[in-house]
């Protein structure tokens, strides 16, 4: 007779946190991203005068990035599924270095294009890749969390930036703060080249935490063509919610330091403080997100109540950012636009979680790929709309309306078309 059957408690086996240490590499990664991505909009007020940029200037810059980001993100999405993330995200590393690099060589609007063009295309293969990496080595239970702490790098990155860029760039000027941000990045892709390979490839992982890994219910590895995504209605949950959030957060990254600049006279000396308050505050609510819905989970929540539980609580966050330009105090308005970037953190982390909650894990990369590319495509009609705005009205406060109201819209479409998050029907 069993230990079990005379009424023994089970040993309890100690699972590992082996996949936790591929969670710190894509963390790391997202900080590296953020850098690169947020320097041109801290250097905005600078380089505008210095180049002589007007607001669609700037505007056509950006929406050039994106445009190539938005396109890449959809290519990467593809290329992530055939090859893997090891191989996937280390090539999306290096085209994205390379075009980071390229800006301090860039003295008209037009380099500057070409080079964020490039950068862009690097830049749109990451979160494809890291959330691949992060559908291997994670079960479902523990994705949306596993994705909220590598997610919270890009809030590291968008804090370390104010803190090492300004001085670079008032000892050596902007062109060096690109070159030497650039070329100590490169410290991260041999480790990750060494490191991460595929749960069943990595014999460091014990027997323990690969059978928790692989608990859920195995899904058919088959190739599932773009043909069949697009008429599923759940690939369009996902990707029209990305394109209502997404452009949201392009503008906090691309225009918060104009922002800063032009309502509380703030400069590249002074951008500091309120920044990496506001980035400090969207770490919480990427974790917190994550976590909040897993806890949902853990006390017995279906998947589909957790996450759009705790989407809901994050959007009904965002509405004050409606009011953060009549925000006299710098720290009035910080409190609240932190609190708007810390919800945007929390909805995302959940949306990143969709397509891994209801498609096989062959499709998981594309599925990144049809909502990154429709969510670029939102950011280059806000990048427009934000030139325009500021331009002929000059004032916050139409972009911040927008903001506001984004989210609550993202969870209703998501709710419309996937009611139950129920598998994806793609056979």
């Amino acid at each position: 007779m069993t230990a079990e059957a005379q009424g023994a408690q089970p040993i309890a086996v100690k699972v590992g946190n082996y996949r936790w240490i591929i969670v710190a590499l894509l963390f790391t990664a997202m900080v590296i991203n953020y850098v690169d991505r947020q320097m041109l909009g801290l250097l905005k007020p600078t380089l505008s005068e210095e180049l002589g940029w007007s607001e669609t200037t700037y505007a056509d810059i950006v929406f050039w990035f994106q445009a190539a980001y938005a396109l890449s993100y959809l290519f990467f999405g593809r290329i992530v599924d055939k090859v893997g993330a090891r191989i996937g995200f280390a090539g999306a590393f290096v085209v994205w270095t390379i075009g980071h690099i390229a800006c301090a060589f860039a003295k008209s609007a037009g380099g500057f294009i070409a080079a964020r063009v490039v950068l862009g295309i690097g830049e749109g293969g990451g979160f494809p890749a890291g959330i691949k990496a992060v559908t291997e080595w994670f079960p479902k239970k523990e994705r949306a969390f596993a994705t909220g702490v590598f997610n919270a790098g890009t809030n590291i990155g968008a804090i370390v930036t104010p803190l090492v860029v300004p001085g670079i760039v008032l000892s050596m000027g902007w062109e060096a703060a690109f070159i030497i941000t650039g070329v100590v990045s490169l410290v991260w892709l041999p480790v990750w080249w060494l490191v991460y390979k595929r749960p069943r490839e990595q014999s460091k992982l014990s027997a323990a935490e690969l059978a928790y890994i692989e608990q859920d219910p195995p899904d058919p590895v088959q190739h599932v063509p773009w043909t069949k995504l697009i008429r599923v209605k759940e690939t369009w949950a996902y990707a029209l919610g990305k394109f209502l959030i997404d452009p949201i957060w392009w503008m906090y990254l691309f225009w918060l330091p104009d922002f800063l600049s032009k309502r509380y006279d703030l400069d590249l000396k002074t951008f500091g403080p309120p920044l990496i308050a506001i980035y400090l505050l969207s770490d919480v609510g990427s974790v917190g997100g994550g976590w909040l819905s897993s806890r949902f989970m853990h006390r017995g929540m279906s998947v589909n109540a957790a996450r759009k539980l705790t989407m809901l609580i994050c959007a009904l966050c965002v509405l004050p950012i409606a009011f953060a330009m009549y925000a006299d105090n710098v720290w009035l308005a910080v409190g609240i636009i932190g609190l708007a970037t810390a919800a945007h953190q929390g909805f995302s982390a959940n949306l990143y979680t969709l397509p891994s909650d209801v498609f096989p894990r062959a499709a998981v990369g594309s599925v990144i790929g049809i909502g990154g590319m429709v969510g670029g495509i939102g950011g280059m009609a806000m990048s427009k709309y934000a030139g325009w705005v500021l331009e002929k009205i000059g004032s916050y406060t139409p972009i911040f309306v927008v903001a506001a109201s984004a989210y609550l819209l993202a969870l209703a479409v998501v709710h419309i078309l996937s009611p139950k998050m129920a598998p994806a029907k793609v056979d």
